[in-house]
């Protein structure tokens, strides 16, 4: 059974960890499965993605007899190399990175547990809708390891200094209430794959091309000085102004109907 599905319908993917019986523990058929999933997603039509896990609950994490095979090897060699990301990330990075470089919107839907690897994963989503019960946990240095999945980079921009500390140095889980008071859930929904479904074709009604300059924008915006933020603003702006698709959403709220986009 494929440790990832994959549906695309009316432009949106809909992503999903499917190894339920473990609680969806990353091992690495799930890596490789992930990657490879982002990657066709990436190659499709789809202006928004879902991400999902399958069963009772999000992802548990990495599973562990995973990581015990792995004692023994020379980590320098397997976790150093850059073999993903165009050499920017290894491949249990790449797993959270891919969706945090997708050029649509990516959200995650979770519920149950979201440990570790699996909370890495969704912070590598543009959005996060969490039932209220859901677990959430930096969970590593349970294991006496750091966060090595992309934590790092994503964390930092949703949460203040002293929260991901707190997160980081316990391991402890934390409510997704409690989750969403920090900024670590975008919002709380008793049913959050349907929420996510709801906003992805929210999003999927939108202007392809504007989507996409809005969130390479905000990608600049969270990181970059003024004047280039400034200048960003218009190059993109002046892309979008005139053309035919722009058009067409004009025509489509003069018209009060949903535009027609090719």
């Amino acid at each position: 059974m494929s440790r990832v599905t994959l549906t695309v319908t009316d432009h949106i993917a809909h992503v999903q960890l499917n190894r339920p019986e473990k609680r969806n523990a990353v091992d690495p058929e799930m890596i490789e499965a992930l990657i490879a999933t982002g990657e066709e997603v990436a190659g499709s039509n789809a202006r928004a993605v879902v991400l999902s896990g399958a069963g009772e609950g999000f992802c548990a994490g990495i599973d562990i007899g995973s990581l015990g095979a792995m004692i023994g090897q020379d980590m320098k060699q397997v976790i150093m190399p850059r073999t993903h990301g165009g050499g920017t990330t290894n491949r249990w990075q790449e797993i959270a990175m891919i969706w945090h470089r997708l050029e649509i919107p990516v959200i995650a839907a979770l519920h149950g547990v979201c440990f570790g690897a699996g909370l890495q994963i969704a912070l590598g989503a543009d959005i996060r809708i969490a039932a209220p019960d859901t677990r959430l946990a930096v969970m590593e240095m349970k294991w006496g390891i750091v966060p090595d999945m992309g934590g790092m980079v994503l964390l930092p921009r949703l949460v203040r200094s002293d929260v991901l500390r707190r997160l980081v140095y316990t391991a402890m889980p934390i409510d997704a209430v409690q989750a969403e008071r920090w900024g670590l859930v975008t919002e709380l929904s008793e049913t959050p794959l349907e929420a996510a479904q709801n906003l992805a074709r929210n999003i999927a009604g939108k202007s392809p091309k504007a989507i996409r300059a809005a969130k390479a924008l905000i990608a600049v915006a969270e990181e970059g000085q003024a004047g280039d933020i400034l200048m960003e603003e218009s190059r993109l702006q002046a892309k979008l102004i005139g053309t035919a698709e722009q058009m067409e959403v004009v025509a489509a709220q003069f018209a009060k109907r949903a535009p027609v986009f090719e």
